[in-house]
């Protein structure tokens, strides 16, 4: 693991001109770390990140039973085997998984904590970026750089999606949102109320039930909950015969496969699949237990995604008394408790919001070409890694309908591709040009409430070409590994200034020799 650095800061941010500058130090931006390091080594390149400690999500939620929503076979990088036992794996040991990928890299260096990028705009004569960053809350300095990549997500760190309820003044006791968990709440012995039905309330419910006296899951309607193994057991028994790169690479394709066969089977037979999934959660639950009202959605498989249940926790807090589900609609909150539309009232000492996500494109970085500001929203997706209109840009956001991550290594390998076809063909700039015949449709094809609540900020895909956003793994190796990286779409120059002078520029700092924070290795201690 990483040792204990000390913590040191340049004075000479400012004068930071870099090949590649990477925003956010969690999934996406280690991984782009990995592939900058090990494909082009010779880039230059910093990670900004705007907290203290890597992991991104996995560092942000704290709240009780956090864990993967997907197997890590298929979750954790391809250039880094998972090798623990768990499948689906809490959060610590994911945090403790990217701390040994920076340690691995030795991305340490390259890493900067407390930097907030706040704008970039990109100069067309100059063929770079000028970024802001706010570091530390205290002062605010410029970067610039040849390539801008976001890792930096899709959702708002600092807000979450928290609508308000009437009464909610009234009520007596906490309420909590899982985004921001206060490490003090005590739920021992208490009764608490889970408002929600999603992923996060699905993970949460058997994890409080435990030891709070009682836990009521609050749903409007229904989810998908699939029970998945905790433990992958072919993984763990391959592991034992074959060396763990070997039987990483085999589960890994195979979960793929498998993740695959259950969304087609989705798409293709929704009606068998709906029945499948009763089936399962009726035999899981109580004898009797009402399967329709609590746990049939309105919704066909996969247009959400599917909650993993992992070893059936959840049904197994509902068969033991510990938990229930009740589907109504809030009334108002009351001093001790809910009033629900349907006239009764539940009793709540806690109430958890696990209301959603409020969805902030590439971390709310406001971006500009030439001073003019760029309207994300208008923009349209080029091979779901660039957009239409921004030159020297790119950005990683995974599937809805299989493991986020698995796009990871696809969009970082062809990003560096690029950057390596740029060099060799002597250009400075690389930007998408829209084709406006194409008809535009939204950008992420799903249904979820955070995803609708949005549209209109992220940017749109098309029907055809280069401008659809696949949400298939087969497809994207197709494109972005095997496929060319030129395309017509893409239109190269240069900078007005190396087209006057003949000469190119070069950045002028390397970042091994600027202080930087370092990562401490138990990056979620603390």
């Amino acid at each position: 693991m990483l040792s204990e650095p000390e913590i040191a800061r340049s004075q000479h941010d400012s004068a930071v001109d870099l090949d590649v500058l990477v925003v956010g130090a969690g999934l996406s931006g280690i991984a782009m770390g990995h592939y900058l390091k090990t494909r082009l080594p010779d880039k230059s390149f910093l990670i900004l990140d705007a907290r203290d400690r890597i992991g991104g999500t996995w560092d942000l939620f704290r709240y009780p039973g956090i864990r993967s929503d997907s197997d890590l076979q298929t979750y954790a990088y391809e250039f880094k085997p998972w090798t623990h036992d768990s499948a689906i794996a809490d959060g610590d040991d994911i945090l403790d998984y990217l701390a040994e990928a920076v340690d691995d890299d030795d991305l340490s260096p390259n890493i900067r904590f407390g930097h907030k990028v706040l704008s970039a705009d990109f100069s067309t004569d100059e063929a770079r970026w000028t970024v802001r960053v706010r570091v530390a809350d205290t002062q605010i300095v410029t970067m610039t750089c040849r390539f801008l990549f976001s890792a930096a997500g899709y959702y708002s760190y600092e807000h979450a999606h928290a609508p308000h309820f009437d009464g909610q003044e009234d009520f007596a006791g906490r309420i909590v949102h899982p985004q921001f968990w206060p490490e003090d709440l005590d739920y021992r012995g208490r009764q608490v109320v889970v408002i929600g039905s999603g992923a996060t309330a699905i993970t949460l419910v058997p994890a409080m039930a435990a030891t709070a006296a009682h836990v009521i899951m609050l749903q409007r309607s229904p989810s998908y909950a699939l029970p998945l193994p905790g433990t992958d057991h072919l993984a763990v028994a391959l592991r034992t015969v074959l060396p763990d790169a070997t039987a990483y690479r085999v589960t890994r394709r195979l979960n793929i496969a498998r993740q695959r066969l259950l969304w087609e089977l989705s798409r293709r037979y929704p009606a068998v699949t709906r029945r499948l999934i009763r089936a399962v959660n009726k035999a899981l639950l109580p004898r009797g237990y009402d399967v329709d009202v609590h746990f049939k959605p309105r919704y066909e498989p996969w247009d959400e995604r599917l909650c993993a249940v992992r070893d059936g926790d959840l049904f197994r807090a509902i068969r033991e008394g510990r938990a229930e589900v009740v589907t109504d609609h809030i009334d108002r909150f009351l001093e001790h408790g809910i009033a629900l539309t349907s006239g009764k009232t539940i009793d709540a000492d806690i109430i958890v919001t696990a209301t959603g996500l409020r969805l902030l494109p590439f971390g709310g970085i406001q971006l500009s070409k030439d001073g003019e500001p760029i309207d994300i929203g208008r923009t349209m997706a080029f091979k779901g890694m660039m957009l239409s209109g921004v030159p020297n840009f790119a950005y990683a956001i995974g599937y809805t309908n299989s493991s986020w991550t698995l796009k990871l290594d696809l969009v970082c390998e062809h990003l560096c591709r690029l950057l390596r076809l740029l060099d060799e063909h002597g250009h400075d700039i690389v930007e998408p040009v829209a084709d406006r015949s194409v008809e535009q449709r939204p950008m992420l094809d799903f249904h979820a409430g955070y995803v609708r609540r949005a549209a209109d900020a992220l940017p749109k895909q098309g029907t055809c070409g280069p401008w659809t956003v696949t949400m298939t793994y087969a497809s994207d190796l197709a494109r972005l590994r095997k496929g060319p990286v030129d395309d017509p779409a893409l239109r190269f120059g240069r900078s007005n200034a190396d087209s006057a002078t003949g000469t190119r520029r070069t950045p002028t700092t390397a970042p091994e020799i600027l202080l930087a924070d370092r990562v401490d290795g138990r990056a979620h201690e603390g």
